[in-house]
């Protein structure tokens, strides 16, 4: 009797745990990372400055909760084989604490090879270990970064690799957001939900330059169909604010983005955020885009030469729009019907915050160097 009891307890633990991971991530994560600004530099009080800015700033009522610290916050083990913070960070669960106690969730970065990236200490051979560890932490975000693990795992094991991780999460019974990082190998969008994934990236690294956002964020057409609630294609991280682009290229960052349903993880050090970075973070129209219930990721509706038109279908039956040039200031145009529209239609600009009026068969955008229109359109 008490052995069948203690089955049924493990049982209904375990549905449970499973139920309470499946809820997380129905919209995409939005929050802040350390890695594109800070990388190795980073320390404890940057976090805290992080957490300190976005509970101010109204970043966290637009909806940005992740305080997530990337690669370099780990020290060597200890003898139970347990991770401990360096010298940078001390006290992780002071840290969860101090970020929890602003309304805001903790977020943490390891790898499945026996180092990370940046030479730290990875969780391999002690994935059990970590998850637990991060859960008695109040961690609520883990990027998963495949980093050394090809030294110890042919990649064709990468899928085992990352459920290793997955089902250690899972028994902590903590929801926590799972991050896979793996650079978009093996078609990782086709299977990274099986897997256990709310997020995956799906290239290289981003840099603080348009020629590389652009490559990245226009080369995710084709994968809508593998994202919706729970889990999300990853383009990586913004770069709005570090100073590599100009306002209409972080603008077109940003657009790009929401139209994507991507992850918003603000990379840039939100203690000297400008106003004018700030308020490209903080539009709200263009986060309703991205957080839109629907879970739609956008698609490409037509591309002539370096001309785009993103479409992104919401839940209310309109449709986000958006007009991009790759090249100089051109007019660029789309016909309602290709985003299934008849008759008059009603245009709005999503970074004006002004209604055009009333349209029929077609609208002409007129989009700066580098940059966007971003309309919503509806009946």
């Amino acid at each position: 009797m008490r052995i069948l009891a203690a089955t049924l307890a493990l049982l209904f633990f375990s549905i449970s745990s499973a139920r309470a991971q499946s809820s997380i991530a129905q919209t995409p994560p939005m929050g802040w990372n350390s890695w594109n600004h800070f990388a190795c530099k980073v320390t404890a009080a940057d976090v805290r400055g992080a957490a300190d800015a976005i509970a101010k700033n109204g970043m966290k009522e637009a909806g940005y909760i992740y305080v997530n610290v990337d690669d370099c916050w780990q020290g060597a083990r200890d003898d139970q084989g347990d991770i401990r913070p360096n010298e940078n960070f001390g006290d992780m669960k002071a840290l969860a604490d101090y970020v929890h106690e602003k309304g805001l969730k903790f977020g943490i970065y390891s790898s499945p090879g026996p180092k990370t990236c940046a030479g730290f200490e990875g969780s391999y051979q002690h994935e059990e270990q970590d998850a637990q560890t991060y859960a008695a932490w109040g961690v609520d975000y883990l990027k998963y970064d495949w980093c050394s693990a090809s030294e110890v795992y042919p990649v064709s094991q990468i899928r085992d690799v990352y459920k290793k991780m997955r089902d250690a999460l899972q028994r902590t019974g903590r929801p926590i957001v799972y991050s896979l990082c793996q650079y978009g190998w093996k078609l990782v969008w086709r299977w990274g939900k099986d897997v256990g994934g709310n997020l995956w990236r799906t290239t290289d690294d981003i840099e603080d330059r348009y020629e590389s956002m652009a490559r990245i964020g226009f080369g995710q057409a084709g994968l809508e169909l593998f994202a919706g609630p729970g889990h999300w294609n990853d383009p990586d991280m913004l770069e709005i604010g570090n100073g590599g682009m100009s306002r209409d290229e972080y603008i077109t960052h940003m657009t790009v983005w929401c139209l994507l349903a991507a992850p918003l993880l603000a990379g840039n050090d939100l203690t000297k955020v400008t106003p004018a970075d700030l308020a490209i973070l903080l539009n709200r129209e263009a986060i309703a885009v991205n957080q839109d219930p629907k879970g739609v990721q956008g698609h490409r509706v037509s591309a002539e030469g370096p001309l785009e038109v993103w479409a992104k279908p919401l839940a209310d039956g309109s449709v986000a729009v958006g007009f991009f040039s790759r090249a100089g200031a051109y007019p660029v145009k789309v016909n309602f019907k290709d985003l299934g529209f008849n008759g008059n239609v009603h245009v709005r600009d999503l970074w004006l915050h002004k209604d055009l009026g009333t349209f029929s068969g077609e609208y002409t955008a007129h989009v700066p160097r580098h940059g966007v229109v971003l309309v919503r359109v509806w009946k």
